[in-house]
């Protein structure tokens, strides 16, 4: 089946989980070009490589830096011609080695490296991806990935489970403006999954 015939995505944090399984899916699915972005270069590389060069290309990207988002976007129009599809994926799992902080002893400057990837970063993505489909007049998608931590509390995990409740506030304000020119906003919402990073 071609459902993504002829269309074009960027995946972030595609070198490895469930962004290089997205990456394969996309290519099975008939897509004509896949931008794997992620900061694990030779990942992304190899990645690439398996997909075939002629599809899927990797391109070095910080998600936290807003540039290097707004760079991987125009590059990626510029190369292809517009951008279909954005799954915004690229996240870490928590702040620290520590599980258990609670909100009495959250380690605040590690927070803030953790916000800045997953929730700064997706909103970055979604920005800058959400322009460029307005702006070339495609009725795209924008997926995002949140957790079923975005739906829970916990006295623990307190620094991730505040990063994917900002996600899923994201996604429910950007469909709302980004709707009206036919752009789809979802977000997928996983549980534990025997990714590396959940390895880790």
């Amino acid at each position: 089946m071609n459902k993504l015939q002829g269309k074009v995505a960027i995946i972030t944090g595609g070198a490895s989980g469930i962004g290089e399984a997205t990456a394969h899916q996309f290519a099975t699915h008939g897509a004509r070009a896949i931008v794997i972005a992620d900061v694990q270069d030779e990942k992304g590389q190899r990645v690439a490589a398996s997909i075939g060069s002629n599809i899927c290309t990797y391109i070095h990207c910080d998600v936290s830096d807003e540039e290097q988002v707004k760079n991987l976007v125009d590059s990626t129009v510029k190369a292809h011609g517009s951008l279909d599809i954005i799954f915004s994926n690229a996240g870490i799992g928590r702040a620290t080695l520590t599980c258990d902080q609670t909100v009495l002893d959250m380690d605040l400057s590690a927070y803030d490296k953790l916000m800045a990837v997953s929730a700064r970063g997706m909103a970055a993505c979604v920005k800058h991806a959400g322009k460029a489909m307005v702006e070339g007049h495609v009725r795209g998608s924008i997926v995002c990935t949140a957790s079923i931590a975005a739906s829970v509390s916990s006295e623990n995990f307190v620094d991730y489970i505040m990063s994917k409740h900002a996600v899923l506030g994201l996604v429910r304000c950007a469909s709302l403006k980004l709707g009206a020119y036919g752009i789809r906003v979802n977000c997928v919402s996983p549980g534990p999954i025997g990714t590396p990073l959940l390895k880790e």
